[in-house]
């Protein structure tokens, strides 16, 4: 089964890599597949100084970290998913979060569900109606099932 995992997941992973979200990315090999977008790399660059102070590790430990999760990481880059789920995605996160949309766009283009933490996007985007998204919990019941 594949998912698409946003930012607020990978970040989580990044941080715990023992965590049920860093188990669920890195141990899921053969059950579960994760995608993410090119953005994904950016944002972890970007953020790098707050993932270093918030998580207290060294330079060398958060290196080892993201690429421990990244490697786990199918990634795609945005420009090959079509301006239609563009669009769909758009509408969908306008009031919410735009910083949200490649990965919406990217679970619309592939036909599968995202998984995300952010409870202000789950919340929205339940509340357009849309149901297209999975929690840690259900994913992790899930694995258990296909194990």
């Amino acid at each position: 089964m594949k998912f698409v995992v946003d930012t607020n997941i990978a970040f989580s992973a990044v941080l715990n890599t023992e965590s049920r979200i860093g188990d669920l990315i890195m141990n899921s090999h053969g059950i579960l597949e994760f995608h993410a977008c090119d953005t994904l790399r950016s944002e972890l660059k970007k953020h790098r100084p707050k993932l270093l102070e918030f998580s207290k590790m060294s330079e060398e430990q958060l290196d080892q970290s993201e690429y421990q999760i990244t490697n786990c990481l199918v990634f795609t880059n945005e420009a090959l998913i079509p301006y239609e789920f563009w669009l769909k995605a758009a509408n969908l996160v306008r009031e919410i979060d735009m910083d949200d949309i490649a990965f919406v766009a990217l679970a619309e283009f592939m036909g599968v569900k995202l998984w995300t933490g952010d409870r202000k996007l789950l919340r929205g985007l339940a509340s357009k109606g849309y149901s297209n998204f999975i929690t840690t919990d259900e994913l992790y019941k899930i694995r258990t099932l296909l194990e």
